[in-house]
């Protein structure tokens, strides 16, 4: 592990980047294909240390022993090793999207599954997932702490009803993991959402790329229906990571000027976080899609938006957040409920961080403040990621406004984009590494 120092010595930005294909896309193409028996392909893999390694563990032989060589950042392991015993230890890491996949996908396997994962996957609550799957007929035992990680999948599934309900307020990530399956299960499935619905295009996003390979669903009010079904032979191609993008919209929006070209993204996306083309319009950051990409240019415009709704982008809070700290915005942030069971407690971590150049991120029931009211430019900024890709990614365009950052453990962000320094340094950026 190392740390990183990040320098810019202007706020001029031009350039092209080339994006990862997308960690969300490819994590649900990657589950699809296994289930599909052959029928489907995955084109564009990301290189999302992520989906490498969940792709590593579906495309893994029934061998009693694999490794997998795999990029997870050190909270987790640098291995991630399959072995069986008794039953087989699955080890994601830090990996959340892939212990809530592969929960539901181990959960109608044959084989005795141990699903494990970091210290801070440990923390993640699992169990609104597991009840759901055990409604349906799933064998599943917490190994240590109920309703957390650890969890042993006795894999003799046997479904014992295609009806049941699950809170939509928690995580996409759960009914996602469910409809992922619905079509293999013997009765299909019916799931009601109860309350409302969070992060709806993630949802959306599968439901989409499950009708692309032939699984046909209906959505009626907050009941979605998926019958038993075959998937079609087909291909799913990841498009290129809007999370990803976020980080180079933010940029523009601090630097003076800036032309960027973000190749491969079109205005037609299924990954929720496309809608940063509208928010950072907010900030003079125009988006024109040509040339098999997007063009950004930042024009100069007052800020008049104050209340942002970030209940369907919740990746993009962090990033949008320290947009608004670094242009003295004071803004409303609603839609964060999902923050505090991310990689770390994010509205913590944001607190923490900003509080270093004086700025505070206020809670107020569910809605959040920024006050830059004593907000300074410090010489020197160290920034804790507190093993979250995004933590890192989401300061780092203040090196336009902070003349010297240093980031803890600068591999963090291989969970979702290993290219990140790299890039900067492509578009300008001095760094540097030093011992963490």
């Amino acid at each position: 592990m190392h740390n990183i120092i990040l320098k810019k010595g202007n706020k001029q930005i031009n350039g092209t980047v080339h994006l990862t294909g997308s960690k969300s896309e490819c994590n649900r193409a990657l589950v699809i294909e296994a289930l599909s028996a052959g029928k489907v392909k995955v084109e564009n893999v990301s290189d999302a240390a992520d989906a490498v390694l969940l792709a590593g563990i579906l495309r893994s032989s029934e061998s009693e022993v694999l490794s997998l060589e795999s990029k997870v950042s050190s909270q987790g392991s640098k291995d991630s090793e399959l072995k069986t015993s008794d039953s087989r230890l699955v080890d994601i890491g830090p990996a959340g999207t892939a212990m809530r996949f592969l929960t539901a996908y181990f959960a109608i396997q044959d084989n005795e599954v141990i699903l494990t994962g970091s210290q801070r996957m440990k923390e993640r609550p699992i169990g609104i997932l597991v009840e759901a799957l055990r409604e349906l007929g799933a064998q599943i035992d917490y190994e240590e702490k109920e309703g957390f990680p650890p969890i042993k999948l006795k894999g003799s599934f046997e479904q014992q009803t295609s009806k049941i309900s699950i809170k939509g307020n928690i995580s996409s990530q759960y009914i996602t993991a469910l409809l992922l399956i619905a079509a293999r299960l013997p009765f299909g499935l019916e799931l009601h959402i109860e309350g409302e619905l969070t992060s709806r295009p993630y949802v959306e996003m599968t439901l989409a790329m499950l009708q692309t390979t032939g699984i046909q669903h209906t959505w009626q009010d907050n009941v979605i229906t998926i019958p038993n079904q075959e998937f079609t032979t087909t291909s799913l191609h990841v498009e290129p990571d809007w999370s990803a993008a976020s980080y180079w919209y933010a940029i523009a929006a601090l630097a003076d000027e800036a032309e960027l070209f973000l190749t491969g993204l079109t205005a037609y996306s299924l990954q929720g976080d496309s809608v940063i083309t509208e928010l950072m319009a907010n900030f003079g950051i125009t988006s024109q899609f040509k040339d098999g990409g997007v063009h950004l240019t930042k024009e100069a415009k007052p800020i008049v938006r104050k209340i942002f709704d970030l209940k369907e982008c919740p990746d993009l809070a962090q990033t949008l957040i320290v947009v608004c700290a670094a242009l003295n915005h004071e803004a409303t942030f609603t839609g964060l409920e999902t923050l505090k069971i991310k990689e770390t407690d994010r509205i913590l971590a944001l607190q923490t961080e900003l509080a270093k150049m004086g700025v505070k991120l206020i809670e107020k029931g569910q809605v959040y403040k920024l006050d830059c009211s004593e907000k300074f430019i410090p010489e020197r900024m160290f920034i804790n990621t507190y093993h979250d890709h995004r933590m890192a990614m989401a300061f780092a365009p203040l090196a336009l406004i902070i003349p010297e950052l240093e980031f803890e453990n600068a591999p963090v962000v291989d969970k979702s984009y290993p290219a990140f320094w790299t890039d900067l340094e492509k578009l300008g950026f001095e760094t540097r590494e030093v011992a963490g």
